[in-house]
């Protein structure tokens, strides 16, 4: 996992990720539940060629459904709040 497409899978387009990348210089990345923080701020510093200041973790529990009967469950995720450097952007959008 030393890929940085493998750690970064998709970027969280929210309205508060998007008031948090405006007033807060903060994005939030959907990252792979192995990742940890250096491999993510690695990940995101070779992505997009910006410094990373400070990477914030949230671990989530898949929630279970039930889908024609059996009990199910969604898979477990795990989001990233990265804080990058003053007068760095990214353009998500």
């Amino acid at each position: 996992m030393n890929e940085p497409h493998e750690i970064i899978q998709t970027a969280s387009l929210t309205e508060k990720s998007t008031l948090m990348g405006e007033k807060q210089n903060k994005y939030v990345f959907r990252v792979s539940p192995r990742a940890n923080k250096i491999q993510i701020k690695n990940a995101i510093e070779r992505l997009f060629q910006k410094k990373v200041v400070d990477v914030n973790t949230c671990n989530y529990t898949g929630k279970e459904k039930r889908v024609r009967g059996p009990l199910g469950r969604r898979p477990h995720w795990k989001k990233a709040i990265v804080t990058l450097a003053e007068g760095e952007k990214i353009d998500l959008v």
